[in-house]
This record gives structure tokens, C-alpha cells and sequence, in this order.
């Protein structure tokens, strides 16, 4: 397997064209406020409205811009993982005599956008607004994205006006984890918009460090800075923050070297070195994040068969998938990196082993003459997803030589994420014939990394255990691991749980990303966090 960089990119069809908004956006140097042009690597502008789509890399611009969660994530540290720490909550307890209920003290002193204050009520209608499908202010889109995000909220109520109680399904120590994701719109806007959900994406109000003052969909959003923003260290260093949507590497790339942006999330890698010679400087980072293939374990699917599974990661080369991405990667051996305290010991060694990855796909019944033919779900691009249409027609091209020929179904990325909270029983797989979705995962935590994915009480729809895997060893640790509150316990339980989904090949494990950015001369004070999550505000 020798396709070069240069190849696949070709092949994938990549151009170097020029933004079709970028003349409408004078050059940041010739404003007189700061004013810093981002192009971001997704078909639209995320929603606005408080839950933002697209994935997790969506809330770096839409989401922790314009609003704040309940718990946040320390996003100002680059040497180091971040920690939990307070966001509109200064604090939350488990209750010693019930573990299922959850006590949040609210921020006191806190305003939305159009002046209202913060408060319980806020919170609790903000529940309703994706978990309960009889509020008037329901919005099905919001709740699309977050209610997979929230699996152990069973019922919620106020205390006081700045105190209010969750209650959890089971006893679930690692729950904080799940309000990270849980955003605060404000009512009082939303009923001064004509209860809109459509008008409140205009025209949002959170309490977040940004203010939207414009939205032009699939083109681009400016916010400016909210000077009334609750928390001095995450005050924006800059005056005015220009979205530009840009899906396409190339022209995300040539926008920066010919000015018409000023920052881009996933440089060409082709174009690095011309980036670098240019004098923009390219920032990445450990990222807890993986680019793998969630495959299908329903009756029928081709993968309930080990066999099959284990050579699917056997005959990849990722080094060479590395090196398509210039360096912008690193080969993934399992969900989470060698290094995380949850890795474990496992048996099965993902490594590349063609001859081997043969072997077992003729134990299984199939050859290079006849071969295994299967259909996977694939997004054209997006956040997360890198260089997704050459490293997906990379691993296509290694398949077919194993004897698996799979095609795919190309869709844009929100369209992909609705396929995955659906899972591989729902209508766009089943209509499909889909055997795996290709969504780049989050492995932040133990709920993001493994929880979510392998529990059987996480079965699609509820939950995101995509395959409808079911394995009641697998449910005892996760069990036990939410049932502890020491840290060291819940480590060694997600090790052995992480060493079960190497060892049983339950994904494609192929590269972790390395989230790159590549930052114009004038670009100043970037803070890259280890996480998807990443603070706008830092910028300068």
C-alpha cells in the first residue's frame, strides 16, 4: 500500500478556490477594532440557538462563544488535560444519603445577553426545552443535539431561585461530565422574539463572553465582545469575531495565505509547508479524539464475526495515514491514546498486518475473488473528520486488497451525527444497508470515551452505542465504575473496559487527531487546550 499524499488528494477532488464571501470581509487589519476572520472546516455555521449541531467541534463556535454551561472545562491550560471547574454552577454535591440527586448552587449576579437575570427558573426551563417533548418551548432540534449528550438526567426541579436538583437514572459518579454539554439560553428573549425558535437564531441571548450581531446561514457569523460578562478571565481579548464557513481544506488554506482570513481550523496538509514559509504558525495538541469506524453488530451485519473485525484493523497502514495528513495525526491502537489510565492491557495488537488481516478474512469465508461487500456511512467533511474523503478512500483502497470491497455513502456532516444518534437500526442505516458509520469520537472523559458507546442501556436511540452492542461483563464494570466515587477505582475499571473493546475489535481504530490550526502573523495569544473544547476568548 504505497498511494501517496499527493494521490489521494487528488483523487478526493480538492481545488484550490477562493471563499465565495471573503470580499465582503474587510482585512482585519484595516479595522479599527480587533477584529479576527475565522475559517472553520463545516458546511454552515452551527445552530445559534443554545444546543449548537455538527458535533463537539461546533461548541468552540457557537456553543462556549454565545452561552455557558452549568459545569464548565478548564480551557486556558495546554500542558496538561483540563479539569471540571465552576461555569453558571459555583458548585455541585451528590447527596451523601441518595446518590441519584445532584444539588447545583447557581451563580449569583449573572445576565443573559438582553439583560434578564440568571436564574433557577432559567435552568429548569432550559431542561424543558430538550427533555420534555409537552413544553410549549420545546425545541426538537436543540433536544436532537443534547439529549444524547444527557442519558442519566431522569427529573430536575428548583430548590430556590438559585438552587436546583438533578435526579439521575442510577448512581452515576462520573454524571458532572454530561453538564459540560448542557448550554443556557434565555427565556426572557425568547418570548420577546414571539416564542421563534427561528428569530431567536438571529437573534440569540446567552450569557456567554460573545454577542451575535449577525447570521448569514452557510455563509458566516460576527460576534462582538459582550462587555458585561460575568467572568473577567474569560473576557475576549478581541473587539469582533468573523465566522467564515470554509468546508473545503484547500480553500480554507489559500484563504489564509492570500488574507482573506486570518485563522483556519485544518490546514491542507499539502500546503503546511507553504503555510509555514508564509510566516503563519501552525498550533496542535494532544487531543482526547479518535477517527475510527463504529461498526454494525445487529443480526446480519458482517462484523458479529471477529474475525472480520480484527483484520478490518489489521490492514491499515496508519503511519501512512500520518503521513497523508503530514503529520497532523498520530496512529490510533485503540479508543483513547497508550498513555490515558484507561488503556489497559489488551491482548489484540492493532497494528498493520495485511498478510495476517487476509488470513482471517478467508477464515471467515471471503477472498480478493470473492470478496466481502459492505456499504459504510461516510461524511464528505467537518469538524473532526480531517481529511475525510482521502484517508476514507485510503482505508478502501487497503480493504480491497484483504478481500473487502466497500462502498460508500457519501452525506454531509450533520446528516451523518443524525445517523449515529439513530444507530445502525435506524432509518438512514437500515434504508442504506449501512455496516458502520464513520464519526470521529470525543474521548474526553470515561462517559465520552467508553461509556456512552458500549453499555447496553446506551442502545440507539436513548443513548449513542451505535453498533446495539450488548455484553453483560461489559455493563458490570461500567456499572461499577459509576457506581464508585474514587477516581483511582473508576481508572482501573475504565482500563479493563477499554482493554475488552481492543480486544473484541468493537471499532476501526484509526488515527487520533491532533486538532492543528494554522494562525495568520497577526494572530496573537492562542491558548490550544488539550480537548475539542477550545476558548475563542484566548484569542488576540
Amino acid at each position: 500500500m504505497t498511494l501517496s499524499r499527493r494521490d489521494m488528494l487528488a483523487a478526493s477532488g480538492t481545488s484550490a478556490t477562493l471563499l465565495p464571501s471573503a470580499g465582503a470581509i474587510a482585512p482585519a487589519a484595516a479595522q479599527q477594532e480587533r477584529v479576527l476572520r475565522y475559517a472553520i472546516s463545516m458546511a454552515d455555521i452551527p445552530q445559534t440557538t443554545g444546543q449548537p449541531d455538527r458535533g463537539a467541534g461546533a461548541y468552540q463556535f457557537t456553543g462556549y462563544t454565545l452561552y455557558d454551561p452549568l459545569v464548565a472545562w478548564e480551557m486556558d491550560v495546554a500542558d496538561r488535560p483540563g479539569k471540571l471547574v465552576p461555569g453558571l454552577a459555583t458548585e455541585w454535591t451528590a447527596n451523601p444519603a441518595d446518590r441519584t440527586k445532584w444539588t447545583f448552587k447557581l451563580r449569583s449576579g449573572v445576565t443573559f445577553h438582553d439583560g434578564s437575570p440568571f436564574n433557577a427558573d432559567a435552568v429548569i426551563w432550559n431542561f424543558e426545552k430538550v427533555l420534555n417533548p409537552q413544553a410549549p418551548h420545546f425545541d426538537n432540534r436543540q433536544a436532537a443535539q443534547v439529549r444524547p449528550r444527557l442519558p442519566s438526567v431522569a427529573s430536575y426541579r428548583k430548590l430556590d431561585d438559585m438552587t436546583v436538583e438533578v435526579t439521575t437514572r442510577t448512581v452515576d459518579s462520573i454524571f458532572p461530565y454530561q453538564m459540560l454539554w448542557f448550554l443556557i439560553s434565555s427565556p426572557t428573549q425568547y418570548e420577546r422574539l414571539g416564542r421563534s425558535w427561528e428569530r431567536f437564531a438571529s437573534e440569540p441571548s446567552g450569557t456567554g463572553p460573545f454577542r451575535l450581531t449577525r447570521l448569514v446561514p452557510r455563509e458566516r457569523a460576527e460576534m462582538v465582545k459582550n462587555t458585561s460578562y460575568w467572568n473577567p478571565a474569560r473576557m475576549p481579548k478581541l473587539d469582533r469575531l468573523i465566522l467564515v464557513v470554509a468546508p473545503e481544506e484547500t480553500t480554507r488554506t489559500n484563504a489564509l495565505l492570500t488574507n482573506q482570513v486570518d485563522l483556519i481550523e485544518y490546514p491542507s496538509p499539502d500546503l503546511v509547508p507553504r503555510l509555514r514559509a508564509a510566516g503563519n504558525r501552525i498550533s496542535e495538541n494532544v487531543t482526547p479524539h479518535v477517527w475510527n469506524y463504529h461498526l454494525s453488530l445487529l443480526e446480519g451485519s458482517p462484523w458479529r464475526d471477529l474475525r472480520l473485525r480484527q483484520a478490518a484493523n489489521l490492514a491499515i497502514n496508519r503511519n501512512e495515514i500520518v503521513a497523508l495528513m503530514n503529520g497532523l495525526a498520530k496512529p490510533a491502537t485503540g479508543v483513547v491514546d497508550a498513555t490515558s489510565p484507561w488503556y489497559g492491557s489488551p491482548s489484540f495488537r492493532v497494528t498493520h498486518d495485511p498478510d495476517r488481516a487476509r488470513r482471517l478474512v478467508q477464515e471467515a469465508g471471503f477472498s480478493r475473488a470473492n470478496p466481502l461487500r459492505t456499504k459504510f456511512l461516510v461524511p464528505s467533511g467537518g469538524s473532526g473528520q480531517m481529511l475525510s474523503m482521502p484517508i476514507n478512500e485510503y482505508i478502501q483502497s487497503a480493504y480491497r486488497e484483504i478481500g473487502i470491497d466497500i462502498t460508500f455513502q457519501v452525506v454531509e456532516l450533520e446528516v451523518s451525527y443524525t445517523s449515529w444518534r439513530q444507530g445502525a437500526a435506524g432509518d438512514i442505516a437500515r434504508q442504506g444497508n449501512i455496516t458502520a458509520n464513520n464519526v470521529a469520537y470525543v474521548t474526553s472523559d470515561p462517559l465520552y470515551a467508553l461509556i456512552r458507546f458500549f453499555h447496553s442501556n446506551q442502545i440507539a436511540p436513548r443513548g449513542v452505542n451505535w453498533s446495539h452492542y450488548r455484553d453483560e461483563t461489559m455493563d458490570k464494570l461500567i456499572d461499577e465504575a459509576m457506581n464508585t466515587f474514587d477516581d483511582t477505582a473508576v481508572d482501573r475499571l475504565m482500563a479493563q473496559v477499554h482493554q475488552k473493546v481492543v480486544d473484541e475489535a468493537l471499532l476501526v481504530f484509526v488515527v487520533h487527531d491532533t486538532n492543528p490550526r494554522a494562525l495568520g502573523r497577526n494572530v496573537r495569544g492562542y491558548t490550544q487546550a488539550q480537548h475539542w473544547f477550545q476558548d475563542l476568548t484566548t484569542l488576540a
